[in-house]
Parts: C-alpha cells; structure tokens; sequence
C-alpha cells in the first residue's frame, strides 16, 4: 500500500493542508492544474506589475495563523494595510468603517502561497480525472488524499462510489467578475479600499497603489454577484456598467489607460460549512474554502492545515 499522500489543488488550503502533512514526517505531493500556485489569491502581471485579482486582502485573528502572518511581515512578504475602509453608493462616497487590520503583500498575494510551499514537491498543470475508492486518483492509489477546491469541482471528481463525500460536496457558490482599471495618474480621493452598498454592479474597490505600497494609479474592483452571474460568458461586457459605476463611486472623471476584466465563476460559498474539514473511512478529505465559514483567507489555511493533521494522525476525522 502506497504511504504518500496526495493533495489536489495548489491554492493556500491545499497547501496548507500538505505542508501539516509534511511536518508531520508524511510524504505527500501537490497536484495542481494551474501554472501557477495561488487558487484565489491570484496574480495578474499588467503593464510589469502585480495586480491582486482574486482576494483583496486578508486579516488574522488565531494565533497559529497570526504566526504564519508575522513571519510573512519580518521578511516583508506581507505588511499590515489598514483598518478603514470607505464606504460607498453609486453616486459617491458616504463615510468610513473601521474593522480588524487587513494585510497586502508587495508581490501580490500568490507570493505567499508560494513561500509556503517552498520545499514541497508540487506537480503543477496536471488535471485529475477522478477520485475513487482505495484511494485512487486516476488509477493511482494513495494513503489518502485532500481535495482542496471549491464544492462543485470536488463533486466533478469523486466516483459515484464515494457517496459520504459527495453528499458534503457541491453547494451553491457565488460568481465573481474582477476589474483592473489602470490610470495615467490617480485621479479619485485618498482611499484604500470601498465597500460598496445599495448597487448591483459592485461590492467592493480597491486602491491596489495603496494595496501594494507603490502608488500605482491602479484600482481593482469587484462586481456583484448578479452581474457576474449574467456575464461570465462574456466578461468583457461587463466592463463598460462597472467602470461606469467605479468612476461614479470616487467621482473619477479621467478616462482608464487600460481595462481588463476576470472571471470567478466559483468566488465564494453561498453557505460554507462550519466544520473545518471533512474526512471519512475513505481517507479522502475535502477542504478549502467552502468550510470553516465565514469564507476567508485566514478560513482556508486553518481548514487545509487541520485536514492535514487529521490525515496526518494528529487530529480526530470528521465523518
């Protein structure tokens, strides 16, 4: 019987998930279908410089992960950003709202996926077609094996003959359609980032000058999860209503260098589990962002190191 443990995705609860399964003397690999680690916390390079599309920040508020995120800070690949956030309507801005400090990176959010990867074996851009029973993925048997990806994906990949799993799989997941606006100079008011209430355009605005640190005329924003549900065959239509709405929330009047729009066709659990992970008598476990709820950054990597510890001996299965 195989002693190695495979995880499948390379977002920060996959990751999570085998890096608890490493220290624990475990062998494991990542599987990946990406070119890049990251899941959510993705990058885009525009115009030579990184831009947070995914996620737009994270906070810490347990004490392991409050570890993790100080030594991202002591080596700088992490800073803390603000507690206040502006917040917004249609037609302008109306206020501030102070909440718990949110962290940015220099390197874009990705970078820290990344270094908690470094040392692991990663086979990344290699789909999998199918987990069953043994556990085997793809004809390959394993000790167990960690799914880490949204419901709905998971649910693609079990066999009919994994019925537990699949029954804690799927869910309703919320679309998303992110904005990068980039300016030739900053033309809206000192912010950092904007909730934005009563529309059905947008939710949230990011000043990602501020967000990284450098300045950069550059806001990211993200669309209701309406609009992004009607546009996602086309995000590009998408564009004109949110950069319409952006403009009319900072009461911008200068036309955008450039505009790009991405999609999230599986953003954010409409009901995330409040369990951290599940694992059943097959050794294939599911985590991620659809557990340990409210869906967080903070959520996935306790979720994916709690299932790793689980898998590892060192924790209670959840069945």
């Amino acid at each position: 019987m195989s002693e190695e443990f495979l995880v499948v995705g390379g977002g920060i609860s996959g990751i999570a998930c085998a890096r608890a399964l490493a220290d624990a003397g475990r062998e494991v690999v990542v599987r990946d279908r990406g070119y890049r680690l990251g899941g959510r916390m993705a990058v885009k390079t525009v115009h030579d410089r990184p831009v947070d599309v995914g996620a737009s920040y994270f906070t810490a508020s347990v004490p392991v992960f409050q570890g993790i995120v100080q030594s991202w800070v002591d080596v700088e690949l992490a800073h803390p950003w603000t507690d206040t956030f502006h917040v917004g309507e249609p037609d302008g801005l109306v206020g501030t709202r102070t909440g718990p400090m949110r962290y940015a990176t220099p390197l874009g959010l990705r970078s820290l996926v990344e270094d908690l990867a470094r040392g692991l074996p990663v086979d990344q851009h290699h789909e999998v077609e199918a987990v069953e029973p043994g556990p085997t993925v793809d004809g390959a048997e394993y000790a167990g094996v960690a799914l880490a990806m949204p419901g709905p994906q998971a649910l693609d990949l079990l066999a009919e003959s994994l019925p537990q799993e699949r029954s804690v799989s799927g869910g309703v997941w919320e679309p998303c359609l992110s904005l990068v606006a980039t300016y030739e100079s900053r033309a809206w008011p000192e912010i950092d980032g904007v909730f934005v209430n009563n529309s059905a355009v947008l939710t949230f605005i990011a000043d990602d000058g501020s967000r990284r640190g450098d300045g950069a005329p550059v806001l990211v924003a993200h669309a209701h999860p309406l609009l992004s549900a009607s546009h996602l065959d086309d995000p590009d239509a998408a564009i004109r209503p949110m950069l319409a709405e952006l403009e009319g929330v900072l009461g911008i009047n200068a036309s955008p260098s450039s505009v790009i729009a991405k999609r999230w066709s599986l953003a954010k659990p409409a009901n995330p589990h409040a369990e951290h992970y599940f694992l059943g008598r097959n050794v294939v476990g599911i985590c991620g962002d659809g557990w340990h709820g409210p869906s967080r950054i903070e959520s996935a990597y306790l979720s994916g190191r709690a299932l790793g510890r689980a898998m590892a001996g060192l924790g209670r299965a959840a069945t």
